[in-house]
């Protein structure tokens, strides 16, 4: 098995320490937005498909725990670490198959797109607006990688992945072999998928699977619309922005630009992987730490009477032959959980111990916990507890972790 591993100690040097744990490994704070997290017992680099696959094979052979990550902004690791394989997917780069002819009617042909689960998410979203490949613009700095894109079914600014998803290929664990799973296969919803509720399919961290799903992501294929306009835009916040109604469209160079700005001035534009971090420590996140609770109608109509209130959509637009949003469920209303964080006492900047908190929410956004330079993964649970609490105990909501937690729980 050919493996690519980080920092791979010279012949001379041991490989291990006397725990156990690899020493030429990262912990997981190096690997992560969130810069927490111990030390793993081996950490492995796929710079290839079959790479891949070998790695996840012979940790699951071994009956070890096994961590797949990509860009580490999904992820909220324990202090004491991971006592297993951590496999990081480098692989970057796409095939592009485009048919670029119109017909009679005026629709166009569309970019047939396969992408490496390991490219770099927001790096393909400027290279798909540059070529005028549409479905993305509203994804624009969305931190991650194209693999773990359509397990969570990334979301933001009215869009969703599952819009584009044709087919995504993975390596199940369960058999040993490639599967491939089509749209219509892959259970998409608000922040979940198929791929991703393998991953606790008894409910609990002792799932079989976990802390990565039973399906492993080699490589998203992506059907996308041709053209210099966006998709319709689904968000009134960016549609404010851009000058239109949600549901015009707008070109989507103009779009990723507005993105881009809401998102920087909300301090969700996260420093990546590697390199020397940023000081705007409001950058030091997993991005949106809960999702936002989608409640049944009855239960939303006894919000307070100023809480926001959002449609929700199907997972995939309601035609395929133009461009359009969702289906609107009626049965169902979603409401914004930095709204409710607010509004039960948690203000922007919130820390348990003041201002000089090593966790504290973002000074930009609520809906961002942050470590302010020191802070550990004990810090950030203590602190997402407090909020999650203070809010069940104001509105009555269970705020659910976007994150995956890994030895650790609220």
């Amino acid at each position: 098995m050919s493996l690519s591993t980080l920092n791979t100690p010279s012949a001379d040097e041991p490989a291990r320490e006397r725990d156990g744990r690899d020493t030429a490994a990262p912990a997981l704070s190096e690997l992560t937005t969130l810069r927490v997290g111990g030390p793993v017992d081996e950490y492995v680099e796929a710079e290839s498909e079959a790479e891949l696959i070998d790695a996840v094979r012979a940790a699951d052979d071994a009956g070890r725990p096994l961590l797949v990550i990509g860009g580490g902004s999904n992820l909220l690791v324990a202090d004491e670490g991971f006592a297993g394989v951590v496999v990081r997917d480098v692989r970057q780069g796409l095939d592009a198959d485009l048919e670029d002819s119109c017909g009679t009617d005026g629709a166009c042909g569309g970019a047939s797109l396969r992408l490496p689960a390991g490219q770099d998410w927001d790096s393909f979203v400027a290279e798909a607006v540059a070529n005028e490949w549409v479905g993305v613009e509203a994804l624009s700095g969305v931190p991650g990688t194209v693999g773990a894109a359509p397990v969570q079914n990334i979301g933001a600014y009215g869009q969703e992945v599952s819009g584009v998803v044709a087919s995504v290929v993975t390596w199940d664990r369960a058999t040993g072999s490639r599967r491939t799973f089509t749209l219509s296969e892959l259970g998409f919803g608000y922040r979940t998928s198929l791929l991703k509720r393998t991953m606790r399919a008894d409910g609990g961290e002792g799932a079989p699977w976990y802390p990565t799903p039973r399906y492993v992501v080699l490589e998203v294929n992506l059907q996308m619309r041709l053209g210099s306009l966006s998709a319709p835009v689904g968000y009134g916040e960016l549609a404010r922005r851009l000058g239109v109604e949600v549901g015009q469209r707008a070109p989507s160079a103009e779009v990723r630009q507005a993105v881009l700005e809401l998102r920087g001035g909300k301090g969700m534009l996260l420093d990546g992987v590697g390199g020397v971090p940023l000081g705007d420590h409001d950058r030091w996140s997993a991005g949106s730490f809960f999702t936002n609770p989608v409640l049944p109608a009855a239960a939303a109509d006894e919000l307070p009477e100023d809480a926001p209130r959002f449609a929700v959509r199907s997972a995939t637009p309601e035609s395929t032959v133009s461009p359009s949003l969702g289906v609107v469920d009626p049965t169902l209303v979603k409401t914004s959980a930095a709204w409710l964080i607010e509004h039960a006492g948690f203000t922007k900047g919130f820390g348990l111990a003041g201002e000089h908190s090593p966790a504290r929410l973002s000074t930009r956004h609520t809906l961002a916990l942050t470590n302010r330079g020191g802070a550990t993964a004990a810090d950030l649970v203590a602190l997402a507890r407090t909020v999650r609490d203070g809010v069940r105990d104001a509105f009555g909501i269970e705020l659910e972790p976007e994150p995956v937690l890994v030895g650790t729980a609220l």
